[in-house]
């Protein structure tokens, strides 16, 4: 099955772009990054803390047997409803530090939707360790199960 979602990363740059279409309208999809309850759905993962405004923070949390297996955080710097969000991201524990991301949410109907999500890193050495994980199946997995369990919701 080919991925939906688009991973662009030119070579030797210190960010990449991440873009997926959605059969949401725009609103849905909006809340599956604001919303706790939606987050944790699709995200499979226990959200510890989300504050879904400018200066908010959020922290999240995956257990597996007892031992937590991913934990992160950041700062919610800019949201505006519909539209965009800029945050900080931190992956505890792993050696790619702070990224910078803005998520831009773009009306394509009135059920459909598009998002782009440009990520920067605080180096090409940063992003390229990134890029060495599972980090492209993993988040078109986790985008699959965003549209099916939100597609519920229409």
């Amino acid at each position: 099955m080919e991925a939906k979602t688009k991973i662009t990363a030119k070579d030797q740059q210190q960010d990449l772009v991440i873009t997926r279409e959605f059969e949401l309208p725009v609103e849905l999809l909006f809340r599956a990054f604001t919303e706790a309850n939606l987050v944790e759905q699709w995200m499979g993962t226990k959200v510890l803390k989300l504050e879904s405004k400018p200066h908010g923070s959020y922290q999240f949390e995956t257990s597996y047997d007892g031992n937590v297996v991913f934990r992160a955080n950041g700062t919610i710097h800019e949201l505006v409803p519909n539209k965009a969000i800029t945050r900080t991201f931190e992956m505890e524990n792993a050696p790619i530090g702070v990224q910078l991301e803005f998520l831009e949410f773009e009306k394509s109907s009135d059920t459909s939707s598009k998002l782009t999500m440009h990520i920067v890193y605080r180096s090409a050495e940063h992003r390229a360790a990134q890029l060495k994980l599972p980090f492209k199946q993993g988040l078109n997995m986790a985008h699959n199960r965003l549209e099916e369990i939100l597609s519920q919701l229409k």
